[in-house]
């Protein structure tokens, strides 16, 4: 991961968090590549390797397979973690259609997000398994699927749900080999069994 500073003396009459967006959304960045908003610094991910797409895209059909025709799945699109003035580019995150495209411009309310779903990478996993955990659960997201195939206990899969004061109160984690059952609206089962490891 590398971090680009924006300092805090180039910041006019907006507010830090404006100005950060408003530099966000003009950024001419690498293909593949992903700028974030955190903890008042741009930072540029890099492109994930071709396991990471795989289960990107493992995930992406079964999810489409049985979600209604007002929602879909959203690939490197900007969420906006409202009261952390944050904003990631998930994986996967499951909005409505009719949401999507009612807003003029990046990033869409985490809020109204269904499901976010973030895939470790060996530079990334920590930050997935607790800053975004926590930042998904302060939007709140109501379902944080993550995906760790770093785990130090082996490759799992964890669904967060029921969010509340910052913190999820449920998860599910089954090891890779194993189905992990969503829930409604998407009512289908992950089989683990097909990600790479």
């Amino acid at each position: 991961m590398t971090a680009a500073m924006v300092e805090h003396h180039e910041v006019s009459s907006e507010g830090p968090w404006d100005y950060l967006l408003e530099t966000w959304r003009v950024l001419d960045i690498p293909d593949g590549w992903r700028a974030e908003i955190d903890e008042g610094q741009i930072v540029l991910v890099p492109p994930p390797n071709r396991h990471h797409n795989s289960i990107a895209a493992a995930v992406h059909r079964a999810l489409l397979s049985r979600l209604s025709e007002d929602l879909e799945v959203y690939q490197t699109l900007g969420v906006h973690i409202a009261p952390l003035d944050r904003l990631y580019v998930p994986d996967l995150v499951v909005f409505s259609r009719e949401l999507v495209e009612a807003e003029e411009k990046d990033p869409v309310d985490a809020a109204e997000a269904l499901l976010v779903v973030e895939i470790t990478s060996r530079g990334n996993a920590r930050d997935d398994r607790t800053m975004k955990l926590w930042a998904y659960a302060h939007a709140p997201v109501p379902a944080y699927l993550l995906i760790d195939r770093f785990d130090q206990h082996g490759p799992t899969s964890t669904l967060f749900t029921e969010p509340q004061n910052g913190a999820y109160k449920h998860m599910d984690r089954m090891p890779f080999g194993e189905t992990l059952k969503l829930p409604e609206p998407f009512g289908t089962e992950l089989d683990t069994a097909r990600f790479p490891r």
